[in-house]
This record gives structure tokens, sequence and C-alpha cells, in this order.
């Protein structure tokens, strides 16, 4: 039986006011793929994680949710993580205007 992706959490993207959401808001999509890459050298969050649609960066995984991700993807464990939008919320102020769900896939995935 072949596994399936798990549930990990959900959360709005932190920082998307700072960085470059509004130049492909209209582009995104729910279910658009987002990468997540590990911001060691982050002055502000020793945990950082950025979120990239394509090569903009959105903002970044909350605080309250980074540790656990932070470490997996520290020790190279970068492909265990599927991003993706899961709410467009267009009036809302920008820090909500973005859902993230994230999923941890199934081992025979990241061979």
């Amino acid at each position: 039986m072949k596994k399936q992706r798990r549930h990990h959490s959900t959360f709005d993207i932190a920082g998307f006011t700072y960085w470059e959401g509004c130049l492909v808001f209209n582009e995104l999509k729910i279910g658009s793929l987002l990468r997540i890459e590990r911001e060691d050298d982050n002055k502000f969050d020793a945990y950082a994680v950025a979120l990239f649609y394509q090569e903009h960066k959105l903002g970044f995984i909350p605080r309250s949710s980074n540790k656990e991700i932070s470490k997996f993807l520290e020790q190279g464990y970068t492909q265990i993580f599927e991003a993706r939008i899961n709410r467009l919320s267009p009036d809302a102020h920008p820090e909500g205007q973005v859902g993230v769900i994230l999923f941890i896939t199934p081992a025979e995935d990241n061979d």
C-alpha cells in the first residue's frame, strides 16, 4: 500500500509585507507549490525557514512553527516537506493574505 503524505502544519506566511509577495500575488493559486529553504544566516531568527514561489521570496514559516522544520533542513532532509498555498485572502492585512499547508512526504517519494 502506497503511503500518503501527512499534514504537518498550517500557517500564514510571516513577513509577507517585507518581501516579494506583492510582485507575484496575482500568479499565486490555491495549490501552488512553494520551496522552503533554511536561512541559517538570519540575524533575527536562528531557526528561520524562508518560503519561495519560483525565485520570489514570499516570507517565512512563522517562528512559532519553524524550529523542528529548521532542524530537519539543517541536517540535509530537504525533500521531506511539501509546502503549498491553501488560502488566498487578498482583502486581508498582508500578513494574513497567504495561508500555507505543510506536508511530510512519504520516504519513497524522497529517494
